[in-house]
């Protein structure tokens, strides 16, 4: 459900009030608060209603599923304000839909959106869901792919401040993106053999060394690296052309060296439909692409369809998953 107090609740209100939204052959279920659901569905006017899910599979023609993780004092509750309460409720949920997949009841999470300064608040000390979540599964090598139709892109460095990213990166880190962006679109994605391209670090791909020498000394070292063991992969691209080139259909996707890199091209194209998808876990996780939206919670104007295609595309990794285990 994400914060309960930001636009998690209202867009899974609006996501089952659509069922032709829902991927075929997947049960939906909801972890989070009953109360808080309830609270939204009445202020929403919706005909919904929060039940108790069962693992028995049972339909639910006008109800909302849920597990319920916390069990917030709705009376006090105020959406756009999160507090130390909210906070824990969130981690809360992200822990137990950890704990169900590993306990084979879920099959993956999608994921509703949280707030970081609200998670450290209440002492769960992570930059956001996907590092916690890679804590939760031990995962050493892990990153963020924000995909859509159009585009899909993948960061070296993610959380950090951009005074920070030369030194973050390494051969070693590129290299690593670049096989965890290959593995994911080949196994979660079902492309037989993914064509990539890799995004330069300074402006015009460093001009040969006139703006920086990133682009020879370690991005095109860990492409070679790439290319030697197989892969169709090219670059180091300049920022400003390669996004370009792959949502034309020139690549499958590209590996960017920070976080806004790739980012801002990607949500010029699919601001309201990207999907957070976070590679090299054991288990399947995607997210919506947006923030908490505080400033509109509570007016019930959100936009859902990152949340429609979040949960679809958990439906498919599990799915090509699935066609690779038999």
């Amino acid at each position: 459900m994400g914060c309960p107090a930001s636009v998690g609740p209202e867009l899974i209100v609006k996501y089952f009030s659509n069922p032709s939204q829902f991927p075929e052959n997947t049960e939906i279920v909801v972890l989070g608060d009953i109360g808080v659901l309830k609270k939204c569905c009445k202020e929403m006017q919706s005909s919904l209603y929060p039940v108790c899910w069962t693992e028995d599979g049972k339909p639910y023609d006008t109800a909302i599923p849920v597990i319920p993780v916390s069990q917030l004092d709705t009376a006090k509750l105020q959406w756009g304000s999160p507090s130390i309460e909210t906070g824990k409720a969130m981690a809360q949920y992200i822990t137990e839909g950890v704990r169900l997949i590993k306990e084979g009841i879920l099959q993956g999470i999608t994921t509703c959106p949280i707030s970081k300064n609200s998670l450290n608040e209440a002492g769960y000390h992570f930059p956001g869901h996907t590092e916690m979540l890679a804590h939760l599964t031990a995962s050493k090598d892990y990153g963020m792919m924000m995909a859509g139709s159009k585009l899909k892109v993948t960061l070296a460095t993610i959380h950090c401040a951009l005074e920070e990213v030369p030194a973050l990166l390494s051969r070693e880190r590129i290299y690593s993106a670049i096989k965890m962006t290959w593995s994911c679109l080949h196994h979660d994605f079902g492309i037989a053999s993914p064509k990539l391209a890799v995004a330069a670090l300074n402006p015009h791909g460093g001009e040969n060394g006139i703006f920086g020498n990133q682009e020879t000394t370690i991005i095109g070292p860990a492409i070679e690296q790439a290319r030697s063991e197989g892969l169709d992969i090219y670059g180091p691209f300049p920022p400003d052309t390669v996004f370009y080139k792959c949502s034309r259909g020139d690549f499958d996707g590209v590996v960017c060296m920070y976080h806004d890199q790739g980012l801002i091209p990607f949500k010029l194209l699919h601001f309201s439909d990207g999907v957070n998808v976070t590679m090299g876990l054991s288990i399947v996780r995607t997210s919506v692409d947006h923030g908490t939206a505080y400033d509109i919670a509570g007016q019930f104007i959100a936009d859902q369809n990152s949340l429609v295609e979040a949960v679809r595309m958990a439906s498919t990794i599990i799915s090509n998953r699935q066609k690779q285990n038999t």
